[in-house]
């Protein structure tokens, strides 16, 4: 699946590419699952033009899980046939990207598929699953007892970052929509409904107030101030430049990844798929993304 110009949905289009090329270092993977991430629609419209270089056609995608076809003279850590997942994106946007039946990866994008996990659940972990690592672990460093709010607990990175938490003894208090209460709770963590009225709902649960605050949502930690202790530490995927709020952007590191599947191996990590489409419904796939309202992770299915 290409594009040749920026745009929506529509400009995508079933193509026919020659075989990717590999080199010493990287690994011809048959996908099997692509997840589709809102960046994706970002990239596709043209959003950072002025700071990504775009050679058309554009395979779009980063997002991947599959199978070993042919591993790189150098790349010893993998054989034909082992399953693997990866995070793919390049510093440039050409035809490379997770929407096709080959892609050639770097091998340092690429680690074992966690067994417990289809190709569809596991595709959607890499991007996801980086950024929540990274916020959990590196940028708020949440330790264990301590109290850990997540706004948009119910999403594709909140719902990760509510079972990191978890892993690392952490308690847990996540805000999502009513009808996702039952799903938050599943995950380990204690439901309050987001909106006017948020920081009252936590402070009834933590009167003390959450000791580490995470916003997979923006423009929401303004409002809800008053559920943060006082010296809380604070971080956001969404707002870039807030005094005091540590903006998290995911970046692939192999042995954040390689935690996160080792998570998943153990059943303390599960991703929720809440939709896949067929290869040549992918602009279908990008429109249900767009339109919100799904839940869980937006997956392409190769077969």
């Amino acid at each position: 699946m290409v594009y040749r110009r920026y745009g929506g949905p529509e400009v995508l289009e079933l193509a026919e590419l020659p075989e990717p090329k590999t080199h010493v270092d990287s690994v011809l993977v048959r996908v099997r699952a692509a997840a589709l991430n809102p960046a994706d629609l970002a990239l596709q419209a043209g959003a950072l033009d002025g700071a990504v270089d775009t050679y058309f056609p554009v395979i779009p995608g980063w997002d991947i899980a599959g199978v070993v076809e042919r591993p790189g003279l150098a790349t010893p850590e993998f054989a034909r046939g082992d399953e693997v997942i990866g995070y793919i994106r390049g510093d440039v946007q050409r035809a490379h990207g997770g929407m096709a039946e080959l892609v050639s990866a770097d091998a340092r994008t690429l680690v074992r598929k966690p067994r417990a996990m289809s190709f569809a659940e596991a595709a959607g972990l890499p991007l996801a699953g980086l950024t929540a690592y990274q916020a959990v672990v590196h940028a708020l460093d949440v330790r264990p007892g301590e109290i850990l709010l997540v706004h948009g607990a119910a999403g594709g990175v909140g719902s990760l970052a509510v079972q990191i938490a978890g892993s690392r003894g952490a308690r847990v208090i996540g805000t999502a929509s009513a009808r996702d209460h039952g799903y938050v709770h599943t995950l380990g963590a204690e439901a309050v409904t987001y909106g006017e009225g948020a920081a009252d709902r936590v402070r009834e649960l933590a009167p003390d107030g959450a000791d580490v605050v995470l916003d997979t949502v923006g423009g929401v930690l303004t409002a809800t101030a008053s559920a943060a202790r006082p010296g809380a530490r604070l971080a956001s995927i969404a707002a870039i430049g807030t005094p005091g709020v540590t903006t998290v952007f995911c970046r692939m590191n192999h042995t954040d990844l390689t935690a996160l599947t080792e998570l998943a191996e153990t059943g303390r990590l599960t991703v929720r798929v809440g939709a896949t489409y067929p290869l040549d419904h992918a602009a279908d796939a990008q429109r249900a993304l767009a339109a919100g309202g799904t839940s869980g992770k937006v997956v392409i299915e190769i077969t």
